[in-house]
């Protein structure tokens, strides 16, 4: 911890300043002032003004995002209220449903198996795009929800890896395990 100085230090320190202005000339003087008065219009430039003057700028961008967000929320929130609004399927049926559109969809490139409340798809060079088509429409529609994923992105040659994610279209190889609605 720092001592304090004496007050007899701190008094004769003042009066040294006062003596060692005193004896600067007028224009010395009119020099010190307005070198001191640059100094303080930086220091309240670059800590009260600038930092304000930042935030205004950089406000409207900030507003636009947040604009985003919430638009991309009340879509969210819209589509929540979608599902819940959509009649319950049943188990049974939701496997039929699960199927036809897999068929439908994906095609040769995707197998399914159901044992229970769980679906297991499996995936041979499916388009991602389709997969991804699949995937909200059974979600919506079966009410099938994934659980698992381990899927390889594939340039639908069998080609995986780094130089299939240079190559376009692509396409997915692997399982998703989905729960569907337990039957009442």
């Amino acid at each position: 911890m720092m001592k304090n100085k004496n007050p007899a230090a701190k008094s004769e320190a003042l009066d040294a300043l006062r003596e060692r202005w005193k004896s600067l000339a007028a224009r010395e003087q009119m020099l010190v002032l307005i070198a001191a008065s640059v100094v303080g219009l930086a220091i309240v430039w670059w800590v009260l003004l600038s930092p304000a003057l930042k935030t205004l700028r950089s406000a409207p961008a900030e507003h636009a995002q947040l604009d985003g967000q919430l638009q991309h929320m009340r879509s969210l929130q819209q589509e929540a209220l979608e599902l819940q609004k959509a009649p319950r399927v049943q188990g049974d049926d939701a496997t039929r449903v699960l199927q036809s559109s897999l068929a439908q969809a994906l095609g040769s490139t995707a197998q399914v198996s159901v044992v229970g409340d769980r679906a297991t798809v499996t995936l041979k060079a499916a388009p991602a795009g389709a997969l991804g088509q699949w995937l909200a429409h059974v979600r919506s529609t079966a009410r099938a929800i994934p659980i698992q994923a381990k899927l390889v992105r594939t340039n639908g040659a069998g080609k995986s890896g780094a130089n299939a994610a240079n190559t376009l279209p692509a396409f997915w190889e692997g399982t998703l395990v989905l729960t569907l609605p337990v039957a009442n």
